[in-house]
């Protein structure tokens, strides 16, 4: 049976933690910034654990 192959989108956007949680960036933080107050767009900056209900699927993708 051939091997499973990394999704090559999943791969740029998540990356694992030393524990192996998902690590992400926020979304909505590429486009209409003018009305969004600047504290939300300085923690935009800093990456996200993602979800417990969505890190099962992400692994998949990445092929862990």
């Amino acid at each position: 049976m051939p091997k499973q192959k990394t999704h090559s989108g999943a791969k740029k956007r998540f990356s694992l933690t030393g524990t192996g949680k998902v690590k992400g960036r926020h979304g909505m933080s590429s486009h209409n910034l003018e009305h969004k107050s600047a504290k939300r767009k300085r923690d935009f900056a800093r990456p996200i654990m993602m979800h417990d209900d969505t890190a099962p699927r992400i692994k998949k993708l990445l092929g862990k």
